[in-house]
């Protein structure tokens, strides 16, 4: 940690005058989204069924079981497209200092290293030993920077023809991956064969924990001590799901490169929007022929492509707002947040959420949170516990505290 006016998250440009608010302001909403699961919409709408509005939030708060998506499923591609968004400020900005390449890569590699072994941290609270599963969001980027890295200083038409590569040949590898055949146990993987959301077909190869990538994970993750031999992950997560996510960046990366070029602000805002669109279009292509199903818990080629073309029109949508427009002042709660997404991220994702909503009711009360009735006690101890958590992102703000790596 650092107090400058020059610091900078992992996932951000310096703290400049070249720093671009609406990549701040996307982060920051993605991190609400991710900090707000301690409003428990899916326990308020239990309390309240017969209400369509939140069973609507409830969704939207939740990850769908296998194919398609809800809101809360963009949390981790947004994320992920806006590290490779960032990623020629960094690189420009470190060259401008008069860092070496040789320089760039042992930081990179640190960066990398770091994030892995946060993600397994965050994994492990609670647990009795190191809990070592690479399914993290943040080791799952770490995983894939070093290689992004090298993409930055490469050519737009090699940083295209790598995601191709990627996508391409990560398909062809579920592809070939035999399916399960009469004798496979279901029970051992964690899913029943009559699973209502497994898919048929040729789809089939990237159905839950019967694929490639759990194949991998039952030998790779039985290299690390554990309690217990590992069978199957639950929600279907996957180490090997960090290629693709790779590409995510990489699509990170060619939108940064859009947004630092010399083009007009209607001509960048013009290919975010074509891209997203035409993104969006081939990923739903994908899944209705059956080629590829869009899956993001596998985070399949088809969810690479569907979920990079929704970045593209958020970025877009941010970008239209607050750089070309110019309307700043109502995104200053996220921006707050995502300046420092790393705080957040740990924030949400780490034991300080529940130290201070469990706070709450030792100070309080214990039914200080019924003031509107018990089904809305989620809300109200959920939403204070919320603007804690703000507070002390504002904190860091004003003190201009930024966390990096």
């Amino acid at each position: 940690m650092e107090n400058s006016t020059t610091s900078k998250t992992v996932i951000m440009p310096d703290l400049t005058q070249n720093r671009v608010a609406s990549v701040d302001v996307y982060r920051g909403f993605v991190m609400l989204l991710m900090m707000g699961e301690v409003l428990s919409f899916t326990q308020i709408s239990n309390s309240l069924p017969d209400s369509g509005f939140w069973a609507f939030m409830s969704f939207h708060q939740s990850h769908v079981e296998w194919t398609w998506l809800a809101l809360h499923d963009m949390i981790q591609p947004s994320f992920t497209f806006l590290v490779g968004v960032v990623l020629p400020y960094s690189i420009a900005s470190r060259k401008s200092k008069g860092a070496s390449f040789k320089n760039l890569l042992g930081h990179t590699i640190k960066r990398s290293i770091i994030l892995i072994c946060l993600g397994i941290f965050l994994r492990s609270m609670g647990s009795t030993q190191t809990y070592f599963t690479f399914e993290d969001t943040l080791s799952q980027i770490g995983m894939g920077y070093t290689f992004l890295v090298l993409l930055g200083f490469a050519s737009h038409r090699t940083q295209v023809a790598a995601l191709v590569v990627i996508l391409v040949g990560y398909w062809a590898a579920f592809a070939l991956y035999p399916l399960p055949d009469s004798t496979f146990d279901y029970a051992a993987a964690g899913v029943s064969a009559n699973w209502e959301n497994n898919l048929h077909g040729f789809a089939a190869h990237w159905n839950k924990n019967t694929n490639l990538a759990w194949a991998f994970d039952k030998w790779f993750l039985n290299l690390f001590p554990r309690k217990s031999v590992f069978m199957n992950n639950g929600g279907g997560y996957s180490t090997l799901s960090f290629i693709p996510t790779l590409g995510t960046m990489i699509l990170g990366l060619l939108a940064g490169n859009m947004m630092q070029s010399s083009k007009t602000q209607k001509e960048k805002l013009k290919f975010f929007v074509t891209v997203g669109v035409s993104l969006i279009l081939f990923g739903i292509l994908l899944q209705l022929t059956g080629i590829n199903p869009i899956v993001k818990r596998i985070w399949t080629p088809a969810w690479t492509i569907f979920s990079g073309g929704i970045c593209f029109l958020f970025l877009a949508f941010f970008y239209g707002v607050i750089d070309i427009s110019g309307r700043k002042k109502w995104s200053f709660f996220l921006m707050v947040i995502g300046a420092n997404s790393i705080a957040a991220y740990v924030l949400a994702d780490g034991g300080m959420r529940s130290l201070i909503h469990d706070s709450l009711y030792i100070h309080l009360g214990q039914h200080f949170d019924t003031l509107f009735g018990d089904a809305y006690a989620p809300l109200l101890s959920g939403g204070l516990t919320l603007l804690l958590l703000w507070l002390i992102l504002y904190w860091l703000y004003k003190k201009k505290i930024f966390i990096r790596i």
